[in-house]
């Protein structure tokens, strides 16, 4: 076998195309810990400074986030080596990036606390810390006066709210696994899509150091008491009793987590004030996230929204099915490929590569894209109809196919069974290859009982399958096959209303407001667009396509924990609703997928 053949049969999630690496040329690095800096309000910040054992002044690379800067040293590192998603004590907020790596190539990095967390002194507003940091680094004795920004994460956050604010000395930021784009340090919207709340907050909760002071409940203004009234007469809170115990203590108890769920909704104002932001990103900016991230959403529809509405230098990347391992050391290859370009003008050839570098599922391999959506992107319906089979052909008018019955399923809430009830519709095994690749969105036409529910939906690639479905014996059902879920979907069937003007194929905008929660008039048919989180998978020859509709998932473990870190659930109906799904030719309830050309999809 050739070696290029070797390489591409060996490509790895975590490893992009373009390998870069440059001999190390400082093996010591000098750790100031502890070390206080003043803000303009004389508010002090702790950091971390590792720099290289060397008379050169050097580049610093900032990594600045709400999570414990003594938890990233490099000491914890030796302690705790990198461990896969899979491992026990896999740790998710280990994210601020490898230091022996970054020092031995030349580069200061520096680990820092916000005010009111950690060791940071408390008081007054956060906003401007970032800027005044990155400043007070540029003018340090060891420092050449240029300043990146990295870490993952919360840390990748803090990388696009400080590029707003255009410090003179940021030069280049790799916000990889960054938060929403549509809020100040993240967005309602692309963490909650469909406007269905999930428990990720709450799970992370105990990593995060903020100051708290936990007293009596405190007045609320009038209208937070009003909405704290209406929190606490929900019935979907109160079957969660750790949910319900956030809400009861007005704040005094996890703050944040709080303020969600008093306020689950989104602000035009706050989507308003991100389109303007935009164009104040100017610093040269190489974002990304892994497939991995439809699980909590805000990382995977952040990095795509960023990339999407800047207009400086910028780079995507969109990894594998799996988490990086923590503490965080994947991808500083390419890190250090950006940051030679943009901080020590090397030239390293980044900026040739293609804009978007991606991992297929299916394939296991890297593809590349001049955009994304990919340009050549065909979006095709797939449509849900009788007996589970879900087919590319549309329903034909005044034809036998033209009027169906719907599918019925009833969910009961969690406080009386841990079953979820759902619709599965699955595709003919395929004739040929069949590559998807961005953002997916699933059509239902249906009725409730109730005034609302949540629809969740999965696309799932289940195979090989080479038999056939026939009226003999063994052949009627579809066997025991392999499956893989790809990615999900969920939509609050209150919050169904669509801006059309900031839709797009595959990408539907949910307004999300408060002004435009619409409550189901039980046993009316309404048409509901799902955002499904993007991915890209082939399905290959003799697989088929599976979409399953549900409207409930359940914690992994028991007092409302999961067994997974990063794997949140969702609040679902304390009630049971029966859930009726049209499909034919009047209600042509469909998946529209993002279909790549065979002759557009080879590398």
């Amino acid at each position: 076998m050739p070696d290029n053949a070797i390489a591409n049969a060996l490509q790895s999630p975590d490893i992009p195309p373009g390998s870069y690496d440059r001999a190390p040329e400082y093996p010591e690095f000098i750790s100031e810990r502890d070390v206080y800096v003043t803000m303009r309000d004389g508010v002090r910040l702790c950091i971390d400074i590792y720099r290289p054992k060397t008379a050169a002044k050097v580049p610093a690379l900032l990594a600045f986030a709400v999570y414990n800067k003594d938890m990233m040293a490099p000491d914890i590192a030796e302690a705790l080596p990198p461990q896969p998603a899979f491992a026990p004590l896999w740790t998710g907020y280990l994210e601020s990036g490898d230091t022996r790596f970054l020092t031995s190539r030349g580069y200061a990095h520096v680990i820092a606390s916000p005010r009111n967390f950690a060791k940071s002194e408390s008081g007054g507003s956060r906003e401007w810390d970032s800027y005044d940091l990155i400043e007070w680094l540029a003018q340090q004795d060891w420092c050449d006066g240029k300043v990146g920004m990295v870490g993952i994460s919360g840390f990748g956050a803090e990388q696009f709210n400080a590029a707003k604010q255009q410090p003179p000395h940021l030069k280049a930021i790799f916000p990889f696994d960054p938060r929403g784009a549509y809020g100040k340090l993240g967005s309602f919207r692309e963490e909650y899509p469909g406007g269905v709340l999930h428990l990720f907050r709450y799970l992370i909760s105990l990593n995060v150091v903020l100051h708290e002071v936990k007293g009596p409940p405190k007045a609320l203004s009038l209208e937070r008491e009003a909405l704290w009234r209406e929190a606490m007469a929900n019935a979907d809170y109160k079957m969660y009793p750790h949910v319900y115990n956030v809400v009861t203590m007005k704040g005094q108890h996890l703050p944040m987590v709080f303020d969600l769920l008093v306020n689950p909704y989104d602000s035009d104002e706050a989507v308003a004030k991100a389109e303007q932001d935009f164009a104040s990103v100017t610093v040269p900016a190489y974002t990304g996230s892994g497939w991995y991230g439809h699980s909590y959403k805000t990382h995977l529809n952040g990095a795509q929204s960023w990339y999407a509405n800047l207009s400086s230098p910028k780079k995507m990347l969109l990894g594998g099915p799996a988490h990086v391992e923590r503490p965080f050391h994947t991808l500083h290859h390419e890190m250090l490929r950006w940051f030679d370009h943009w901080l020590k003008e090397i030239d390293t050839g980044i900026m040739r590569d293609a804009p978007v570098k991606y991992w297929v599922m299916g394939e296991n391999r890297w593809r590349e894209g001049s955009d994304w959506p990919l340009p050549q992107t065909q979006w095709t319906k797939f449509y849900l109809t009788s007996w589970g089979r879900l087919r590319a052909e549309a329903f034909a008018p005044l034809s036998a196919y033209a009027d169906q019955e719907p599918d019925t399923f009833a969910q009961m809430p969690l406080k009386q069974t841990a079953d979820v009830q759902k619709l599965r519709y699955v595709s003919e095994p395929l004739s040929e290859d069949l590559l998807i690749a961005g953002p997916i969105s699933v059509t239902l036409f249906a009725e409730i009982d109730k005034d609302d529910t949540n629809w969740i939906v999965a696309l799932k690639d289940i195979g090989p399958d080479y038999g056939v479905r026939t009226a003999r014996e063994g052949e009627r059902e579809i066997g025991a096959l392999p499956e893989r879920e790809i990615t999900r979907g969920w939509l609050k069937a209150s919050m169904r209303a669509l801006d059309e003007t900031r839709s797009k194929p595959g990408k539907p905008w949910h307004k999300l407001t408060r002004s435009a929660q619409r409550k189901v008039v039980p046993g009316e048919i309404n048409e509901y667009v799902i955002e499904v989180m993007a991915s890209a998978n082939l399905f290959k020859a003799g697989h088929r396509i599976c979409l399953e509709v549900m409207a409930m998932d359940v914690p992994t473990g028991v007092g409302g924990a999961t067994n997974v870190e990063y794997a949140p659930y969702h609040i679902c109906s304390s009630e049971t609703v029966v859930h009726r799904i049209y499909h034919d030719a009047s209600w042509p309830s469909h998946v529209l997928l993002p279909v790549i050309p065979a002759r557009e999809s080879q590398p």
